[in-house]
């Protein structure tokens, strides 16, 4: 008995340990491609001029259609081949899940050229009469060719609980898409003195070159880790019989509400997309160049700063998916019902003070990548309290996806957007730039709801326990966006609000000061050592924290 308690003890630990490192990999190349992805964007910005707002909203147009064709393209199936390896692989049948790599392989290669075939032909369509948009639509359409099956590759190693060649090839990808960017941009720009919508189409292609680093990266880890894989195969049980057509049937099943859960938070900016410019123009006498300048603003400047934060969700979903299944798969419900906990606390100790934390220093922030803009400042201060409602229906989505309960997940993912769609026009019209910040945030709060309460009646999670951690962390936060906000009032006040080096000096001081007051907090409470385990011990030993 007492064995078997230990046993179960060390399930649980394990499972935990493995949730961390695998969120520390994915987390890390998350942060750090974000944040790449978001400093380019101040020399990118400049060398555009005074097309750089236009600019700015052309390149996210171009992004929120081809972020929809990028999930038609791999159908889901990326994260249903890592839902299925883990199950497989769980049950000592990882000749199984390799088998169904290779044979959806080439299902992603011809579904990619498919699709850039469709965006190619039907840019002048979706361009809804804004012709800038057909270039843009199509120099991203050449990236569906590769992306789906860099995809695929990335969700068979996850399957295997192994995210370094994910995390790693996140990395690669992001830092050739950027030097692209970049050496385009300004050659085109500002040796050239070009059109800015040529500079924005090179802006766009960078994708494709991206995606050739990203594929190669994992080719290279694959071929490093293939004696691995025979191993595995070899030792497998080898009983169980799956003929090709039912891999392909079963990766289907689960593939289609992968496709609408991947792409609900795209839809709700595709909505914003189009329905944001009719709204303005019925109701307002607002130049196309100003309103394009509004869309600018929440759509592609403050959405690019706060997905820094919300790509931690991201990277959490795709650690704790193949966890959850080998825990399903095994009937282990207690070790299942720890996880989902373990995730839910987790993604709050890390959600709360960057959403918060950057809401804090949104003015310094918004300087150094934009420049000074009070109407800017104020919409990313919104859209990052919005972005702990986006973080938390990313997990629990994914956390219902790894229970096995996709159609729940699709109904409530539906359910939020109805509900985005009946308070888009009332709220954009009272609140202008605002308005679909605040109506994407209620939609996905009420699909948050809908599935914590799922999860809540089916997995008996303890609730009491959640709601102490979720209210610790709170006032943690919310001490820390305190003292954040007055020292970044007492600067502005100090110093010039409208200069980058300022600006920048000001978020690295009041960040250093509010991140040591949160991790103070965390330790001197035990709160960190209770979501993070005993490996927190070192931090306290460093910073002399009894």
């Amino acid at each position: 008995m007492v064995e078997k308690s230990v046993h179960k003890i060390d399930k649980e630990v394990s499972s935990k340990e493995k949730m961390l490192r695998g969120s520390a990999w994915m987390t890390s190349a998350s942060i750090f491609s974000r944040i790449l992805g978001a400093i380019y964007i101040i020399p990118w910005y400049s060398w555009f001029g005074t097309h750089r707002l236009q600019a700015n909203a052309l390149y996210a147009k171009g992004y929120t259609v081809y972020a929809v064709f990028l999930m038609l393209s791999t159908a889901g199936i990326p994260s249903a081949v890592s839902k299925q390896v883990a199950h497989y692989n769980s049950l000592n049948e990882y000749g199984i899940g390799r088998r169904l790599y290779k044979r959806t392989f080439m299902l992603m290669l011809l579904l990619g050229i498919l699709m850039a075939i469709v965006l190619w032909l039907a840019a002048p369509i979706l361009a809804a009469g804004d012709s800038r948009t057909i270039p843009v639509f199509r120099s991203l359409a050449i990236a569906l060719v590769i992306i789906p099956c860099m995809s695929l590759t990335r969700g068979f190693f996850q399957g295997y609980q192994d995210m370094a060649p994910s995390a790693v090839s996140q990395l690669v990808e992001q830092v050739v898409r950027v030097i692209y960017m970049l050496a385009t941009a300004f050659l085109i720009m500002k040796v050239m003195n070009g059109n800015y919508e040529f500079g924005v189409v090179q802006s766009t292609f960078a994708a494709f070159v991206g995606a050739i680093g990203g594929m190669l990266t994992l080719i290279i880890y694959y071929f490093r880790k293939k004696r691995k894989f025979d191993n595995l195969n070899v030792n497998s049980n080898n009983v169980i019989e799956v003929s090709n057509g039912r891999l392909i049937k079963e990766l289907l099943a689960q593939s289609i509400p992968f496709i609408f859960i991947g792409i609900s938070s795209t839809l709700y900016n595709l909505v914003d997309q189009y329905s944001f410019p009719s709204i303005m123009k019925a109701v307002t006498n607002y130049s196309d160049n100003y309103i394009d300048a509004m869309y600018a603003l929440f759509a592609a400047n403050a959405n690019k700063l706060i997905m820094i934060s919300i790509s931690l969700a991201s990277a959490m979903a795709a650690t704790t998916i193949p966890l959850l299944i080998e825990a399903i798969t095994k009937n282990e419900k207690k070790i299942a019902q720890k996880q989902l906990v373990d995730t839910i606390e987790l993604f709050f100790f890390i959600m709360l003070p960057s959403s918060l934390g950057i809401a804090a220093v949104a003015r310094p922030l918004y300087v150094v990548f934009y420049g000074y803009s009070t109407y800017g400042v104020y919409i990313l201060k919104v859209s990052a309290y919005t972005a702990i409602a986006q973080g938390l229906f990313v997990i629990l989505a994914s956390l219902l996806q790894g229970i096995y309960e996709n159609k729940r997940a699709v109904i409530y993912a539906i359910i939020g957007l109805v509900v985005k769609l009946a308070v888009q026009y009332p709220l954009t019209v009272s609140l202008a730039a605002f308005g679909p910040l605040i109506a994407s945030a209620i939609g996905m709060l009420v699909s948050s709801f809908l599935m914590f309460r799922f999860l809540k009646r089916n997995y008996s999670l303890n609730l009491k326990q959640i709601q102490k951690t979720f209210n610790l962390l709170m006032t943690f936060t919310f001490i820390m966006f305190l003292i954040v906000s007055v020292l970044v009032w007492i600067l502005g006040l100090l110093f010039n609000q409208e200069s980058r080096i300022i600006a920048l000096i000001e978020i690295l001081f009041s960040a250093s000061i509010g991140g040591y007051i949160y991790v103070l907090l965390s330790l001197k409470t035990r709160v960190a050592d209770h979501i993070l385990g005993a490996k927190v011990e070192r931090i306290r030993t460093l910073l002399h924290i009894k």
